[in-house]
């Protein structure tokens, strides 16, 4: 993994075309991702005052489904610039490949991308082309209240393991009245699966796309632990909203998600938690494991349609190209830079008072060059749907084990997408 010491990682040359006169870009984002933007735009026309950004911010779903709609129009609507998932950039990939710019021609060769982790860059490469430019990324992290972990004498020395993690658990209950040692969203989704069998090397499919491995091993394992936390009474179900009222009332102990969850937490805490709050590395499942998967993230594309696509890329090139417009999204929204060179940064290594004076910064971008690169491919959805119709049936106990349970749902994405089923 290369490092640059500037502090700017890419370069560009603007054309006349959009140097000369003000051009107006607009960009599509959702989330804390669109205020995180806003707030790089000062600095950005600090450099290109030529080039004006406006920011629409929409809810998630809004933008995926307008996006996805403009594309299947011919790009019709599109804006300049639009925010999307890493994990499914591949659907837009596969279904409409000219709907995002190939951005290698506008400046996005291979020294600029050396500056990114391969896990962020798989889902946008199609061939010699780069289809976006990696944005935040999601090391997976434990946050947690450090008083209750305290009150019941537990120690994140004691913590390397799933199976260590439920022993703390039941500590941590035990001496917490009214306390949930984990929320995951059991109802709606398959986050912890995901999460958990990344860390041990497991997707829905393998990393040519080419075949589902969701019934492989490290998968296995993945719902095995699910089924033990769920078995030991440690976790709750609880949707992001109901995490963030959970932690603001004070009855769950731990949150494991993307890092990008701090400034969710941080902005939604009450006084008198600051302080209380502090990270640690995901548990594996074995001894000795990695203990870093990646959760959420996502990119910035620019529209195939667009006919300001140099001042589009200029202002990526700012925003996420540069150390300057990655740590300004860092500190306004807690969005993890994916750009190594942010490591560098002396904010990264600061002691954060909400946190408990932890650094934190500097064990979540630790875990990029340890997360391996996990193929999503364009039917992530349908294979998603199936795990998490499947997690519910396996944790009302329809099957006799995770296996049979995985065995079972594999066999329903082959039906749904036409791909074999590794053996």
């Amino acid at each position: 993994m290369k490092m640059l010491m500037s502090t700017t990682a890419l370069a560009l040359t603007v054309t006349a075309s959009a140097a000369t006169a003000e051009t107006e870009i607009t960009v599509w984002a959702w989330g804390s991702a669109a205020p995180g933007l806003q707030a790089t735009v000062d600095g950005f026309n600090a450099q290109h005052s030529d080039i004006k950004v406006t920011i629409e911010q929409n809810g998630y779903s809004d933008v995926k489904s307008r996006v996805l709609a403009a594309c299947a129009a011919g790009g019709a609507g599109l804006p300049d610039v639009f925010q999307f998932q890493n994990v499914e950039m591949e659907l837009i990939i596969a279904q409409f490949p000219d709907c995002a710019a190939d951005l290698v021609p506008l400046g996005f060769d291979d020294s600029a991308q050396s500056n990114f982790p391969e896990f962020k860059l798989f889902a946008l490469q199609q061939g010699d082309k780069v289809l976006g430019m990696p944005w935040d990324s999601g090391p997976v992290m434990m946050f947690y209240r450090r008083d209750f972990y305290e009150n019941a004498g537990v120690s994140l020395e004691d913590i390397e393991t799933w199976d260590d993690f439920i022993e703390a658990g039941k500590k941590v209950q035990a001496a917490n009245d009214g306390v949930t040692m984990i929320n995951d969203n059991l109802n709606g989704g398959a986050e912890f699966f995901r999460m958990i069998g990344e860390e041990q090397g497991c997707g829905y499919f393998s990393e040519d796309g080419g075949e589902i491995t969701m019934a492989q091993s490290g998968c296995v394992a993945a719902l095995e632990v699910i089924g033990k936390l769920n078995e030991a009474g440690l976790v709750s179900a609880a949707n992001f909203n109901e995490k963030i009222q959970n932690n603001a009332a004070g009855v769950v102990a731990t949150q494991m998600s993307g890092a990008w969850m701090e400034g969710p937490i941080r902005n939604n805490a009450p006084e008198d938690q600051a302080g209380k709050w502090g990270i640690y590395e995901m548990p594996s499942v074995v001894d000795d494991g990695a203990r870093a998967a990646n959760f959420g993230g996502s990119l910035l594309a620019v529209a195939g349609n667009s006919d300001k696509k140099e001042a589009a890329y200029t202002f990526l090139s700012y925003a996420l190209g540069t150390v300057e417009g990655q740590i300004t999204m860092l500190k306004d929204q807690g969005l993890v830079p994916s750009l190594t060179s942010a490591l560098d940064d002396p904010y990264v290594s600061q002691p954060s008072a909400f946190w408990g004076d932890q650094a934190i910064w500097q064990t979540v971008l630790g875990r990029l060059e340890r997360i391996a690169p996990i193929n999503g491919t364009e039917y992530f959805s349908d294979a998603d749907q199936v795990m998490i119709a499947t997690q519910t049936a396996f944790l009302n106990g329809e099957y006799d084990s995770a296996q049979a349970a995985l065995d079972e749902a594999a066999k329903q994405v082959m039906f749904a997408t036409g791909l074999p089923v590794a053996e």
